[in-house]
C-alpha cells in the first residue's frame, strides 16, 4: 500500500454534567444520575469519534457539520451523525481501517457497556467490531472529569484511500 495513501485522524470532545439528562455514550443510555449538557445527545464518545473521521479528511469538526445554532441537531442522535460523518468519508474517496477511543471519567464504571459502545460506533460507521476500540479511565480525582464535573472522550483513526 502507497504510504501517501493512508491518513491519521484525531478528535477530542468535551460535556459537562447536567442534571434532568440522560447519559448516552457510545449510543448506550448509561445509568447515572446526571447526563451530559449539549444540544444534540451530548454522546462524547461518538463526537469525538466524528471528529476524528473528519480530521482524517482534512473535513473540520462536527461543529462545522452540524452547528449547535441548528434547531434541526436540537437533541439529535449522534450515531445517526457519525453514520453522516462516515458516509462523508467514503464520498471522499476514504475507507475507515481502524477507530481506537478513550472515555475519561470519574463515574459511572463504563466496562460493563463497553462491548455495546464497541457495536453501536461500528454499526454506525459500517466497519467490523474488531476494528473499534473504546477503553475507559479515571483521572484519580484530578481534573474536571476527576471532580465528576464532567466527560471527554479522545479519538484516533486511520483510514485509507479507496
Amino acid at each position: 500500500m502507497d504510504v501517501t495513501a493512508l491518513r491519521i485522524g484525531q478528535g477530542k470532545d468535551v460535556h459537562a454534567f447536567a442534571e434532568g439528562r440522560k447519559l448516552i455514550l457510545g449510543g448506550v443510555d448509561i445509568p447515572h444520575e446526571k447526563g451530559l449538557l449539549g444540544h444534540s445527545d451530548a454522546d462524547v464518545l461518538a463526537h469525538a469519534v466524528s471528529d476524528a473521521l473528519l480530521g482524517g479528511i482534512r473535513g473540520g469538526d462536527i461543529g462545522k457539520l452540524f452547528p449547535d445554532t441548528d434547531p434541526r441537531y436540537a437533541g439529535a442522535d449522534s450515531l445517526k451523525l457519525l453514520e453522516a460523518v462516515a458516509d462523508l468519508v467514503r464520498q471522499q474517496g476514504y475507507v475507515i481501517l481502524d477507530v481506537d477511543s478513550v472515555i475519561s471519567a470519574q463515574r459511572p464504571k463504563l466496562s460493563p457497556y463497553r462491548d455495546q459502545m464497541r457495536e453501536n460506533l461500528a454499526k454506525a460507521m459500517g466497519i467490523p467490531v474488531e476494528n473499534v476500540g473504546v477503553k475507559a479511565t479515571t483521572t484519580e480525582w484530578l481534573g474536571f472529569e476527576g471532580r465528576e464535573e464532567g466527560i471527554s472522550a479522545t479519538a484516533v483513526c486511520l483510514l485509507a484511500r479507496s
